[in-house]
């Protein structure tokens, strides 16, 4: 199968007004480090949260009940391909719209609405039917079949309110203006983790957490609108055309099948664990992966903060400057990933031994693997950030296809051989082709461009800089322990420093550490007060 794909036509909006000027990159760089520090503040907060209500959770429910929860979760988040997609597709598409005239616009958010209302009933249809077979799924109890089920019904509801509360929120960052939920939605968070706390407490159980999903959905709902009413001074619906519509439910279905596919590729694991062995043994793999996964949440949203700017830049067909741009954002990515991860195996045994017990710990090799599953993860997204920016997501969707089908495959046959070490081996092995596949769809969006011998030989040097820098960390795991809180802290406030340091002096090239110490500059000077900001 080739690289070369067919872009997919966004709604009546490919091609904006030619005399569009395009934004000077300090612009682009002050709201994409402000979007970056607002999504990091959402991200921290959030997984703040979960780290005070996690133990609570599993002393709750009891950790079978914790690991059926988690597999509830997995579960509906396969619905993400029912009910189109309008709101990514939104996004992707305001990005690039930034310029054109407000009625535009306005008809591209009434057509995300359109396509929202025509897929409620297929949401409604599946998720009933995913709630009625959810306890066979997650081999809950008989005595819980009920509870299970309600709280999954939940969830169903809770996810067809997200999606249109979800509109405001794209047509926000699609004007690149995502900072300015900075607080709201680490309020949120906060608000949201004790509704959690105050079912399990109450003894409502199961269907109790479920519900407060649905109170968070409808909170989060009105504070977006009320933030882009306020901040983006075009914002309304209009009537869309035929062509707006068609337009966008052809993008959103390539986008909703691209979801699911990596919905199966980032959520089977759960669900084939508890299904092969147990949802003990989920509680064991989830809580052992608690700090990769943290991890990668903070890069997906801090690296999905300069994506509007990307794509404002591929609109105006500036593709040099865009393979600029790219590989800048993957010497970023390598060090975020190179010092996190290393922190990571570094401090994560101590971390769960402190938190929930060392009998939640999977072992060494199983934290390896998800530690590089996680890497791998971070460099897939990056690419297919980049292949959404450009509007052509129909390669990157067959071919994580592809992927999913082998990984699955593997991870049953790995899983039954080898239980959780075999499924961590097995989503590393298949996802390999997302590895291969997806930097080659990239170079065709960018017009292939020349990749030189001595660009592949640094390449090669920055692999095996995180290569040592993850064994150094492996081998302090091993030989210090520390038996309290402010220990552990201390340990890993010092180490990310170090690792940055040593990552940064032994892994770039001279003349790359230049280019990445000046953006990284460019983005904290972006972050300083103006009298007037950047809008």
């Amino acid at each position: 199968m080739g690289t070369e794909v067919q872009a997919v036509s966004p709604p009546a909006i490919a091609s904006p007004p030619a005399p569009t000027p395009v934004p000077a990159a300090p612009a682009l760089t002050r709201r994409a480090s402000l979007t970056a520090v607002a999504s990091l503040l959402d991200y921290v907060v959030k997984a703040g949260v979960s780290l005070v209500i996690t133990p609570i959770l599993v002393s709750g429910l009891g950790r079978a009940i914790y690991g059926i929860w988690e597999m509830l979760g997995r579960i509906v988040g396969y619905m993400a391909a029912t009910d189109g997609r309008p709101t990514e597709a939104l996004r992707l598409v305001i990005s690039q719209q930034q310029g054109a005239d407000t009625l535009t616009k306005r008809q591209s958010v009434g057509a995300a609405m359109v396509v929202w209302l025509l897929m409620v009933p297929v949401v409604l249809v599946i998720g009933g039917v995913l709630a009625w077979f959810a306890p066979y799924v997650t081999h809950a109890p008989v005595d819980r079949f009920t509870n299970v089920r309600i709280a999954c019904a939940f969830l169903v509801v809770s996810f067809l309110f997200t999606g249109l509360a979800s509109i405001p929120e794209s047509v926000l960052r699609g004007m690149n203006l995502g900072y300015k939920r900075m607080g709201f939605q680490a309020s949120l968070s906060i608000v949201a983790g004790a509704l959690m706390v105050l079912a399990v407490h109450a003894g409502w159980g199961l269907p109790g957490v479920g519900a407060s999903q649905i109170v968070r959905a409808f909170i989060i709902g009105i504070c977006y609108w009320i933030l882009v009413r306020k901040y983006v001074s075009w914002f309304s619906v209009s009537r869309p055309t035929r062509a707006n519509v068609k337009g966008l439910l052809s993008m959103s279905v390539w986008l909703s099948v691209g979801d699911l596919v990596s919905k199966l590729l980032l959520a089977s694991d759960v669900l084939i664990l508890g299904w092969i062995v147990s949802p003990v043994a989920v509680t064991t793999y989830v809580l052992t992966g608690y700090a990769a996964r943290t991890g990668l949440g903070i890069f997906v949203f801090t690296a999905g903060s300069a994506m509007p700017g990307y794509g404002g830049v591929l609109g105006q067909g500036q593709i040099d400057k865009a393979v600029k741009l790219r590989d800048e954002l993957l010497t970023m990515t390598w060090l975020f990933v190179t010092v996190v991860s290393a922190t990571i195996l570094a401090w994560n045994r101590s971390f769960l031994s402190l938190w929930v017990g060392s009998r939640n710990y999977a072992g060494p090799w199983v934290e390896l693997l998800i530690v590089l599953v996680a890497a791998q993860t971070k460099f897939i997204r990056m690419d297919s950030y980049i292949i959404d920016a450009a509007l052509r997501p129909r390669g990157r969707v067959v071919v994580g296809a592809i992927t999913a089908v082998a990984t699955l495959a593997l991870g049953v046959v790995l899983t039954r051989a080898w239980g959780i070490l075999g499924l961590s081996l097995g989503m590393l092995l298949g996802r390999g082709i997302q590895s291969i596949w997806y930097p080659l769809i990239v170079r065709s969006c960018l017009n292939n461009p020349k990749r030189t011998m001595a660009a592949r030989i640094a390449t090669i040097r920055l692999a095996l800089v995180t290569a040592a820098l993850f064994g150094a960390a492996c081998l302090l795991s091993r030989s210090f322990h520390p038996s309290s809180w402010p220990v552990w802290l201390g340990g890993v406030v010092l180490s990310v420093p170090v690792f940055g340091v040593l990552a940064l002096t032994l892994g770039p090239t001279a003349e790359a550490r230049r280019i990445l110490l000046r953006r990284i500059s460019h983005m904290v000077r972006g972050l300083r007060p103006r009298m007037k900001a950047a809008t």
